[in-house]
């Protein structure tokens, strides 16, 4: 069975997907259900005990929350029932992804001074000075380019501050709540805002999404995901990190 695209919890109405998880963790030696089908104390436990003993597919501990979500889910029944979005956004968006496919691997000169060539040439193309964070305008500056290549003109908002990019965009936003639910709604190409508080934030573009988990390409990150790291890193996210949300350009 593959995943509903909505987070499946205490209240649940589909009993045949309330049976297949209760058969699930029958499965896994978390309780026995004899055909309840619905989704009571019983099962919310059982649920809790089998995100106790089990990882996402990145080895993290599940959230012990009672609800099956898309990384549970991908627990209970296998990563290929969660969907997989490998093909990016047409247009301009695809461009910018092959972009910045091409820069990963670029890094500061030196090492922590937010300069460099490269890092220079980003920060320019939102008018900000060497040593600036530049995770926003690394994203702008691949859409710029794709934008120059595709001969139309540049959709993504011109800033370097990612709170700004997520108040201001002219594109289609997904809220963060959204796309834990249903995180087919994410495709490549997509940008990703994270919000740290006190105006900062992170931000870069998604390059694939894997269940509850997306692959990432970030400028001025590290490969521990810093948001104010050395260079242009691909990394893994859960879709529930990113607190603010994600924007489509078309």
């Amino acid at each position: 069975m593959n995943y509903p695209n909505r987070i499946i919890k205490k209240g649940e109405q589909d009993s045949s997907i309330i049976l297949a998880i209760q058969q699930k963790l029958t499965e896994n030696g978390c309780g026995t259900f004899d055909g309840l089908g619905s989704y009571g104390p019983k099962t919310l436990a059982a649920v809790k005990l089998f995100q106790s003993l089990h990882t996402d597919q990145l080895g993290n501990p599940l959230k012990i929350d009672g609800e099956v979500g898309s990384l549970t889910w991908a627990a209970l029944f296998g990563i290929e029932t969660v969907v997989k979005q490998v093909i990016p956004e047409t247009g301009i968006s695809k461009e910018a992804l092959k972009i910045a496919k091409d820069t990963v691997g670029v890094m500061e000169k030196p090492a922590g001074s937010n300069s460099g060539p490269e890092v220079n040439e980003f920060l320019s193309s939102v008018n900000c000075p060497p040593g600036s964070f530049w995770c926003a305008s690394f994203t702008y500056w691949c859409f710029k380019k794709a934008s120059e290549k595709l001969g139309v003109p540049n959709p993504a908002c011109k800033t370097a501050g990612c709170l700004f990019h997520w108040k201001n965009t002219s594109g289609t936003k997904i809220p963060t709540a959204e796309a834990i639910n249903n995180p087919s709604l994410i495709k490549p190409g997509n940008i990703f805002i994270m919000d740290h508080g006190k105006g900062m934030g992170h931000t870069g573009l998604v390059e694939k999404v894997e269940g509850g988990i997306i692959h990432t390409i970030e400028g001025n990150s590290n490969p521990g995901g810093s948001r104010n790291g050395i260079g242009v890193f691909e990394l893994r996210r859960k879709i529930s990190s990113i607190n603010k949300g994600f924007i489509a350009y078309s």
